[in-house]
């Protein structure tokens, strides 16, 4: 009979095998004891890059990054007990973002359960409804061998594609006292060859909804907008589609469609403000991909009208319509719609169409506008942002905060060909957004985070362990001494500044080059947008912070200078 240990060491070291032969190449690991079986396999294995992050919720978003830039998911490995819970943030927003996460936790054995033993919570589904999958396989035994590599290739297929997208699953596996033991090599064979022992394959369908295919052709040079976020499709596609039917795509920095295009509108958050664009109503509207930021693009989209076809091509089926506007929901791939969409409007070639011209005008107009208005060298956010996106070398990846980056980043960046931007706008939270722009570098390519002060400090702790990293990551500091956006709410103006402070405001007091510097990590604080772009722009392996100091007030009134340009520029050249 084969020791306990010895089949725990067994199964631990055929999961990481299996994952391995289906194309995982590094995996997450935070320290603990009850998780010693999977990290003697990781470690012992020698086909996956680890990366040892010390805090748990930190790796969790770590390879949530990771997963979020390859479209692979890098497993991330726990102990027990609340070592295991920190990972629910990271699993939150690999479910509402669609990210491939695999997350391991260790458990205790079930006779330790319910008697008071340390480091022992209830883990089995700890994470609610989040996980794709959760799997609860308990205390591997030899004569439960033959299931080893058909758990670990469903756990990891459904990360990847499972029937609802990429997205996080759970594998909570317990383990019994010895962790340590030898592996033995008869238990759980492999299938011949190096093949994976499974694989998800989603249904591709054969055709596509014909009725709203024709509603929406129909209205072929007609007052129709694309609107492309996160997950659109082919960003070629998504074009040859807008100048098949002659309309415009309202193209979010985040589709891969904001490139230098006649159909391609990236100021559409400020057109829709006010001026002649604000009043102009489409008669269609194909929704791709995830939604904007702008609250007044979707308040814009919102307006009713009772003639509109308003489709949203949602993968997932989930029905993400939280303004309930939309007439018709396709729950299939944008890839396959597109395609439909071009068969079904004939050859795909350009349909001239006055429509999208007058996108095309204004989209000119505001860009114009708003470079007179950013146009010096002086540290603002829109200004920050919108360098910062136009400098970084091609092939690299943007990954912005949420809150004022990513919005500034929707509204104020230029369209431009070679940068991917990722931002965390599954639950829209700023925790985590250091160890997410760290766990893209770890994928190869060079990074850039813009994030703001207080989601810096929030996930400081990421810094510990990453100072020594290869890895070539530069972190963009915007540091207005607390929480920006909340200087564009009502209570900013509503309240007596003292209590707006103390509970929005939140300021910080600290010098984040210090904060920066005491984890070991390179900083410097730069004083012009020409100052920074050089730092951005500096190559060489390693991590980096670069601080640039704004002014909360004087950020809205840039903001309100900007939309009043543009505006005041549509109404000028209208006349």
């Amino acid at each position: 009979m084969t020791p306990e240990a010895d089949v725990q060491a067994s199964f631990a070291a055929v999961l990481v095998d299996e994952w391995v032969r289906a194309g995982t190449t590094d995996a997450v690991v935070s320290p603990g004891s009850r998780s010693t079986p999977m990290l003697m396999a990781l470690a012992s294995d020698g086909r996956i890059r680890l990366h040892v992050v010390l805090d748990e919720r930190s790796a969790g978003f770590v390879a949530l990054g990771f997963g979020a830039a390859t479209g692979r998911p890098a497993p991330v490995v726990t102990t027990s007990g609340t070592a295991a819970v920190e990972l629910h943030p990271a699993v939150v927003e690999a479910d509402l973002a669609g990210v491939p996460l695999l997350v391991v936790t260790a458990d205790r054995p079930p006779e330790l359960h319910h008697v008071g033993a340390p480091q022992t919570v209830e883990q089995a589904g700890c994470f609610g409804s989040a996980p794709r999958l959760s799997l609860d396989p308990g205390v591997p035994t030899a004569a439960t061998a033959g299931g080893w590599r058909p758990l670990a290739g469903r756990a990891l297929a459904v990360a990847t594609d499972g029937p609802l997208g990429p997205g996080p699953v759970h594998l909570n596996l317990a383990f019994r006292e010895p962790l340590v033991g030898r592996v033995e090599a008869a238990l759980g064979p492999p299938r011949e060859g190096a093949r994976a022992w499974s694989e998800a394959i989603r249904p591709v369908p054969d055709e596509v909804d014909a009725p709203v295919l024709r509603a929406l052709v129909m209205r072929r040079a007609e007052a129709g907008v694309i609107v492309a976020g996160a997950g659109a499709g082919d960003p070629q596609l998504v074009l040859d589609v807008a100048s098949a039917l002659g309309w415009p795509v309202l193209a979010d920095p985040r589709s891969g469609v904001r490139v230098p295009h006649q159909r391609v509108v990236a100021a559409a958050d400020a057109l829709v403000r006010g001026g002649p664009v604000a009043a102009w109503e489409p008669t269609a509207v194909l929704r791709l991909g995830r939604p904007w930021a702008s609250k007044v693009l979707a308040q814009w989209l919102a307006r009713p009208r009772t003639d509109l076809v308003d489709v949203l091509v949602d993968p997932t089926g989930r029905w993400s319509d939280p303004d309930r506007r939309v007439t018709h929901v396709i729950s299939g791939d944008p890839v396959g719609v597109c395609r439909a969409l071009l068969a079904r409007a004939g050859d795909g070639g350009h349909v001239a169409s006055r429509w999208a011209a007058r996108w095309g005008r204004a989209e000119e107009v505001a860009q114009r506008a708003i470079d007179e208005v950013l146009g010096g060298p002086e540290l603002s956010e829109p200004g920050i942002a919108r360098r910062v996106l136009a400098a970084v070398p091609d092939g690299s990846v943007v990954v912005a905060s949420s809150s004022m980056p990513i919005r500034d980043l929707e509204w104020f960046g230029q369209p431009r060909t070679g940068v991917t931007v990722h931002s965390n706008r599954g639950a829209n939270g700023i925790d985590g957004v250091i160890s997410t722009t760290i766990g893209v570098a770890l994928s190869g390519v060079p990074t850039v985070g813009l994030l703001g002060d207080l989601a810096f400090l929030y996930d400081a702790g990421a810094l510990l362990w990453a100072a020594g990293r290869s890895i070539d990551c530069t972190l963009v500091v915007i540091d207005n001494c607390g929480g920006g956006i909340f200087s564009f709410l009502p209570q900013a103006s509503a309240l007596e500044p003292e209590r707006f402070e103390a509970y929005w405001g939140t300021p910080h007091g600290l010098d984040l080059l210090s904060v920066a510097r005491s984890y070991g990590v390179e900083a410097e604080k730069v004083g012009d947008l020409d100052a920074l772009v050089a730092a951005v722009a500096r190559p060489g392996p390693g991590l980096r912070v670069v601080v640039a100091r704004t002014d909360r007030k004087a950020n809205v009134e840039i903001h309100d200078r900007l939309n009043a340009a543009v505006v005041d520029a549509l109404i000028s050249h209208s006349t």
